[in-house]
């Protein structure tokens, strides 16, 4: 009798520990974006000057089936991120930055399709992301995907 109440209080503080996390951006059909953490916007717009995002949350148009400008950065939805990366590596050969904040699932077909043999920059973000909606980190590593013309290979992989 006393194991499986031991049992029971261990399902208990598990089912406790899980409703902590905030972990329904991941889990929910419902939530499919993350809003990129101010710092890491404002680095890479040091870098690369944006003058456009063709998925901000709450856009009255479809970034999808629009051109793009010369300095794009993209943190499409999680539940449509191949179209993204699609369409930022053909706006990129338009002779256009494409700067992406996507999960590092590097076992994906899409990556070895696409990212590894088109992008030109790689940087894997070291630790997880705490994307400004939500209470704690992702529970996957990120990456930043760079697609420009000016080459057409992965040149330089690094950390931010």
């Amino acid at each position: 009798m006393w194991q499986v109440q031991k049992e029971k209080y261990k399902l208990y503080l598990l089912l406790q520990m899980f409703r902590a996390l905030n972990i329904s951006l991941f889990f929910s059909s419902l939530k499919q974006d993350g809003k990129t953490p101010t710092d890491l916007y404002e680095q890479l717009d040091q870098e690369f000057h944006f003058d456009f995002d063709p998925c901000p949350p709450n856009a009255d148009f479809n970034g999808l089936e629009i051109d793009w400008k010369k300095s794009n950065f993209v943190n499409p939805p999680f539940n449509q991120q191949k179209l993204w990366i699609k369409k930022a590596y053909e706006e990129s050969l338009k002779n256009k930055n494409c700067v992406l904040l996507l999960p590092a699932r590097t076992d994906t077909k899409i990556f070895h399709e696409i990212i590894l043999p088109y992008a030109r920059q790689i940087r894997f973000i070291k630790g997880r992301l705490k994307f400004q909606q939500y209470k704690n980190s992702a529970p996957f590593p990120s990456m930043i995907v760079i697609f420009n013309d000016h080459g057409k290979w992965c040149d330089d992989a690094g950390f931010i």
